[in-house]
């Protein structure tokens, strides 16, 4: 007897007509024909079915704060930060936990299963930290939330963010932070990236830095983050989130970084939504795109996930909470068009995000969480190409979140009378 059976799913990897069994919260079986019987059990009706969407850059302290005080006129990156820098005196905990909240019904919704939230420690009185700790409480039978401490302000550059950071770790924070772009000065920057790192290190810490978000050319502070990594004995623990001047870099500087990001187990991680609206500001024509170079990171066997970053907050106006539309994004950006690279996009949103983020038992083999969600697609490609309706998402082998397939009614002499978004295949 089982809790759950998922019937006739199609998985990521390509496999077809499989049963998915789930007992205590875990995947038990992964075949075809599972002959038993279950509490529940769902016909996926050869449907997609993936482990949960994750989200590894997400700022969870000023999502849906769109407005308040005021808009962001330019739509800059550096009015988003003064606005930000307006808002954080005026709200209290309690608006920062039901902004949250409310935020993580959403995502849940949109099948995410894990976030990594930066929040911001550059106020001395930490509401943000104090509020997003509550939030992870509350959440954690349904989300993953993984906190950075990270000084919006520059650890140096802020008088007091050093403390702050600190006290945030003390507090029960998950990864270091960090912006050595925004520092004062290039020497700066790359100080305050191996203080970073060796605070990390002493505690045993994973890290996740805002580097190089800048169209500067010579912006390279992600070469002094591999640096330190290695010197450190980090590989494997650290990210680099964003990396936009690397799109502007020479091709001969890039040609000896990246290898210095492999040798250091660097992961990167690309916001598409975000890089593509903010980045190139400067630029009359031809103008950057901005998103960093995810080909030739991907090539070299750097992980690489996407994230959404902002969803209406003082950065950014839209957003839906829809890692599917991140992922349409980065890979239009990308210009990622091969069918093997459009695959491999839905993977950015999935397990290379989750891999990023050390997420233990994800997955959709025997022994990994019963964590899933049913698409209204047929396989990755599909569910971009769509932005695949959500049927139902799973956490822990029980349903959490459920909606009717989407389907059109067309009153058209001759024609069919329906029109199901998710029927027409390649060559179909």
């Amino acid at each position: 007897m089982f809790d759950l059976i998922v019937r006739n799913a199609a998985l990521p990897d390509g496999r077809t007509g499989l049963d998915i069994a789930c007992r205590g919260g875990r995947i038990v079986a992964v075949e075809a024909g599972v002959d038993a019987e279950a509490g529940e059990v769902i016909d996926a009706g050869g449907r997609l079915v993936s482990p949960p969407f994750v989200d590894p850059h997400f700022h969870m302290d000023a999502t849906l704060s769109l407005g308040r005080p005021r808009m962001n006129v330019s739509g800059t990156l550096l009015e988003g930060i003064a606005l930000w820098g307006e808002l954080k005196p005026l709200q209290s905990i309690d608006e920062i936990v039901a902004r949250a909240l409310r935020y993580c019904d959403l995502a849940v919704s949109r099948g995410i299963g894990a976030i990594r939230s930066h929040v911001d420690v550059c106020d001395d009185e930490l509401k943000g930290v104090e509020a997003l700790l509550e939030v992870r409480a509350q959440v954690k039978d349904y989300l993953d939330l993984q906190l950075v401490a990270f000084p919006q302000d520059g650890v140096l550059r802020d008088p007091t963010a050093l403390g702050n950071l600190t006290r945030a770790l003390d507090m029960g924070v998950d990864v270091v932070g960090g912006i050595p772009h925004f520092e004062r000065t290039m020497a700066q920057g790359a100080e305050s990236v191996r203080l970073l790192m060796e605070i990390a290190a002493e505690r045993g810490l994973m890290v996740d830095m805002h580097c190089d978000e800048s169209d500067d050319p010579m912006s390279r502070h992600v070469e002094t983050l591999a640096f330190e990594a290695r010197r450190l004995g980090m590989q494997g623990r650290v990210t680099g989130s964003h990396l936009t001047s690397m799109h502007s870099m020479d091709n001969y500087y890039v040609s000896k970084l990246i290898p210095l990001m492999v040798e250091a187990g660097l992961h990167a991680v690309p916001n598409p939504l975000i890089n593509i609206v903010l980045q190139g500001r400067h630029d009359t024509y031809p103008k950057r795109r901005g998103q960093t170079r995810v080909r030739e990171l991907r090539d070299a066997g750097i992980t690489v996930g996407f994230g959404s970053d902002c969803v209406m907050d003082p950065w950014y106006s839209l957003g839906t909470a829809d890692m599917l539309d991140v992922a349409h994004m980065g890979l239009h950006v990308g210009q990622l068009s091969s069918r093997e690279d459009m695959a491999w996009c839905f993977d950015a949103v999935t397990v290379n995000p989750a891999r990023i983020m050390g997420l233990e038992g994800y997955g959709l083999e025997p022994g990994c969480r019963a964590d899933m969600v049913l698409l209204q697609a047929g396989d990755r490609i599909e569910a971009i190409r769509l932005r695949a309706h959500r049927l139902a998402v799973i956490r822990a082998g029980r349903v959490i979140a459920r909606s009717a397939p989407v389907r059109t009614e067309l009153h058209l002499e001759g024609r069919p009378d329906g029109l199901d978004p998710a029927a027409y295949a390649p060559g179909g």
